[in-house]
């Protein structure tokens, strides 16, 4: 071994990540695996991160030789982080603790620390998001998406967005490759329901912007999204408004924006918190880029209905035969006049090439859905015929989770590609 490659191993620190709990307890017994998928995929740099139990408390364990703090603070699950630190040469060292601490025995090429007795020193994380997360955990509704997983889809599919004109928060410096914790992206939720995803992305410090068919949950929302804004003392605007054509009303229309790094009585500035705006329409998720026009997204992130499917579903060849039928955003998939499309993997197939065209170059697709209605594998080529390149190899195939019996949830997400520049 050379003494340059002696120096490099020398400068790797171990940390343990605490894993945030869950409420929901099926989740929770899958977070740790989650966890470490979410951290493989938006930092690659990091060593591969292993569960870890200590005390009765699970964490994630792992190693880095230039940390950044901001990419950890973003993880979905993450409560707090630790790195491994020697003891006093006075305390009594106990090697058996550190062996149940970070797993077997160190292999003979990694350095060790002497004496073996090992403390967790607190590492501090900056503040990743801008408005406070009851945010997004307030809303009790039948149905909600758990909002860790939210927050984890919507971390991974930014994770792979190289769009240009993703713009700097406050004013800093866009980051270059795929580091998003600094900038702020415009994403669409075109399934929104009651707005989980576009509520998680406000609280991230992006821009959103959904469709929902369902006039009922558009109105819960815009509701309570008011209310909060004003209790919390928010800077904010907030308004809903008709859509009409040639003289008939359309739907509705909801426009929104806020100002958490400005001061006020009931509010602390956040610093460098940009100014938020949302947009969200009633409508069907296929008349998506008619209600947005030619407005373009850096990211779609959605949830797409759980209906349970029974016997194999071609979807590519029911979106042929169906044409536009069915339901976008509906739980069974109806659609007002529609009588054969109630598959949400035939929605999928409709809508996923409108989805498409409304992403920028380089922006991402991310959705998760309920394999026992749609495999993977169709799924994928549904993206793919749609022009979008899909993410489908290593820590992306460990995502699966079992949401209840008839709900094994995954997620995918797919790329557009980025135009070349000559």
């Amino acid at each position: 071994m050379t003494s340059g490659h002696r120096d490099k191993m020398c400068d790797v620190s171990a940390y343990l990540m605490l894993l945030a709990p869950s409420a929901n307890h099926v989740y929770a017994a899958e977070t740790a695996t989650l966890a470490a998928a979410e951290l493989a995929v938006t930092s690659p740099d990091l060593g591969a991160a292993v569960e870890r139990r200590v005390a009765g408390v699970d964490y994630l364990a792992f190693e880095a030789d230039d940390l950044d703090p901001r990419k950890i603070a973003a993880q979905s699950s993450v409560l707090a982080l630790f790195e491994r630190a020697s003891a006093p040469a006075e305390l009594p060292g106990r090697a058996s603790e550190q062996a149940a601490l970070f797993g077997s025995e160190p292999a003979a090429d990694v350095p060790t620390t002497s004496p073996s007795e090992v403390l967790l020193r607190p590492i501090e994380l900056p503040r990743s998001d801008v408005l406070d997360d009851d945010l997004v955990t307030i809303p009790k509704y039948r149905g909600k998406t758990n909002e860790l997983f939210t927050r984890l889809l919507l971390h991974v599919t930014l994770s792979q967005v190289t769009t240009r004109r993703g713009t700097a928060a406050a004013g800093r410096d866009a980051p270059t490759g795929h580091d998003q914790t600094r900038r702020q992206f415009d994403v669409l939720d075109p399934l929104a329901g009651r707005g989980t995803t576009l509520l998680t992305a406000w609280t991230a410090g992006h821009n959103a912007y959904g469709v929902e068919l369902d006039t009922s949950a558009f109105e819960q929302f815009a509701g309570f999204l008011k209310t909060y804004l004003r209790r919390k003392r928010l800077k904010h605007t907030a308004e809903v408004t008709t859509v009409r054509r040639d003289g008939r009303m359309m739907g509705q229309r909801l426009d929104a924006t806020a100002r958490p790094g400005e001061q006020t009585r009931g509010h602390r500035a956040v610093p460098d918190a940009p100014q938020l705006a949302m947009t969200m329409f009633t409508g069907d998720t296929r008349d998506a880029a008619v209600l947005f026009g030619k407005r373009k997204f850096d990211a779609i992130v959605t949830d797409a209905p759980y209906g349970v499917v029974h016997g194999a579903t071609d979807a590519r060849r029911a979106s042929r035969e169906n044409g536009k039928r069915g339901s976008a955003g509906h739980p069974t998939g109806h659609r007002p006049g529609g009588d054969r499309d109630r598959s949400p993997a035939t929605l999928l197939a409709d809508a996923i090439p409108v989805w498409a065209g409304q992403l920028r170059a380089g922006g991402a697709l991310g959705l998760s859905w309920n394999t026992y209605g749609l495999s993977r594998e169709d799924l994928a080529a549904i993206c793919t015929d749609a022009g979008l390149e899909v993410r489908n190899d290593g820590p992306w195939l460990q995502f699966a989770h079992r949401v209840d019996s008839s709900i094994k949830r995954d997620l995918m997400v797919a790329v557009k590609p980025a135009r070349l520049v000559s």
